[in-house]
């Protein structure tokens, strides 16, 4: 439907916490999630999360990012918190509509030694 709306990347220096946001009108009946990806690698899925409330986080993030919805507003977050300069990546929301995936825009999360 509606392309999801990203929120909240930027700089931070490492061990600091960002939390993105992302609104995606008729998101509330599907899975939301966060990939990212960086230039010359594969993306990674980083975390999603069910209509339920079921989380699910790379074992990259667990322990340090907290995914969570809000489905009144129709919106996913991803509290980033503990980061790393390996963290540094394109952060992109997704939904479903169906079966297919709609994807956010992206948004940059730069993590500084």
């Amino acid at each position: 439907q509606v392309q999801p709306v990203e929120s909240g990347g930027g700089w931070v220096q490492a061990g600091g916490s960002l939390r993105l946001s992302c609104a995606a009108s008729g998101s509330s009946r599907n899975v939301m999630g966060w990939y990212r990806a960086t230039p010359g690698k594969q993306r990674e899925l980083v975390a999603f999360i069910d209509t339920g409330g079921s989380t699910t986080y790379a074992d990259s993030v667990k322990g340090r990012f907290t995914i969570s919805r809000d489905n009144a507003k129709n919106t996913v977050y991803l509290q980033m918190n503990s980061l790393k300069p390996e963290d540094t990546a394109v952060y992109y929301c997704y939904t479903f509509g169906g079966v297919f995936k709609i994807w956010g825009q992206g948004t940059q999360v730069t993590v500084s030694s």
